[in-house]
């Protein structure tokens, strides 16, 4: 049977299905707003073109054939396909509003995230961001936040994820800083100079370097170190030394010659997180309009 032949049927399936579940045509007629004779004549009508029969009667009951059992199942289904297609086509229609929640590393939400805001408040009156600076591990379920962005190789099993660009680490450093102490060459050349560093850790001041095959290891040294980007970054711009950062908290002041890459030609492998960035969310089948807009905007400002 193709599908232009089961269209007819559709109605009459959803009667069955009503059918089954009142237990007698009297009942099921009253809930459709139908008559008895009519509600018969429509199952009659099913089970002729389905070429088995669906009900047995009797004068008090109705009770299920085998082939009917089948049926009901997927007439079950199909009542609630429908009824979750109307949901999705009200829930899509609904103007988005209220409250939706947004965590980020500190860092990051400071640099990328918090700037994007502004822009949609203004698109949208009637949703409230509240947008949480947290270096922690944050799980949208568990902590019933709405939206999570966080640098991880993969996205956690269970949760729906769209990425938003990656994590890589440069080693940065002022003009002025360049031309007193010199443009270093190599990574050993960083031995000589003032670097700022996390410090959170006995070997942070470890940098690892690779370029094609060849890889080297440097100990740097330096009279700073912070656990804060936004810190090294104020200490480099200030002329302190090269800066261990995250790239998308240098883009601005090195777009603007503010600060200048170090050893450009040589990948920083830092022992921090790199790679994918993802934003993280609950799986629900449908997202209410609030978090959805909130995606979507975040989705198409973030690189991929």
């Amino acid at each position: 049977m193709n599908p232009s032949d089961l269209l007819p049927l559709l109605p009459d399936l959803a009667t069955f299905a009503r059918v089954v579940e009142a237990g007698n045509f009297s009942l099921a007629a009253r809930q459709l707003g139908s008559t008895p004779s009519t509600v018969s004549r429509q199952m009659q009508r099913l089970e002729r073109a389905l070429g088995t029969r669906l009900l047995e009667r009797s004068t008090r009951s109705l009770r299920l054939t085998e082939s009917g059992g089948e049926v009901y199942r997927h007439c079950a289904d199909m009542l609630g396909a429908a009824a979750s297609a109307a949901e999705a086509a009200s829930r899509l229609s609904e103007r988005p509003h209220g409250r939706v929640s947004v965590s980020a590393p500190i860092s990051f939400a400071q640099s990328v995230v918090h700037p994007l805001i502004a822009g949609f408040l203004r698109a949208y009156e009637d949703v409230d961001v509240q947008l949480m600076f947290t270096d922690r591990d944050v799980d949208p379920v568990r902590d019933h936040v709405d939206v999570v962005i966080r640098p991880t190789p993969a996205p956690p099993p269970g949760l729906a994820a769209r990425r938003v660009g990656s994590l890589r680490w440069l080693p940065c450093a002022s003009p002025g800083y360049l031309r007193d102490r010199g443009m270093p060459q190599h990574p050993k050349d960083l031995a000589q100079h003032n670097c700022l560093y996390l410090g959170e850790s006995a070997d942070d001041n470890r940098w690892s370097f690779r370029r094609g095959a060849r890889s080297h290891t440097v100990e740097v040294r330096g009279r700073y170190s912070a656990n804060d980007v936004t810190a090294r970054l104020d200490a480099a711009l200030d002329g302190w030394g090269v800066a261990c950062l995250p790239e998308f908290a240098a883009t601005e002041a090195l777009r603007d010659g503010r600060l200048v890459r170090v050893l450009p030609e040589w990948a920083l492998e830092p022992r921090a997180y790199s790679g994918p960035v993802w934003m993280l969310y609950p799986p629900n089948r449908f997202l209410p309009p609030k978090v959805r807009a909130l995606i979507d905007w975040l989705g198409e400002r973030l690189p991929a």
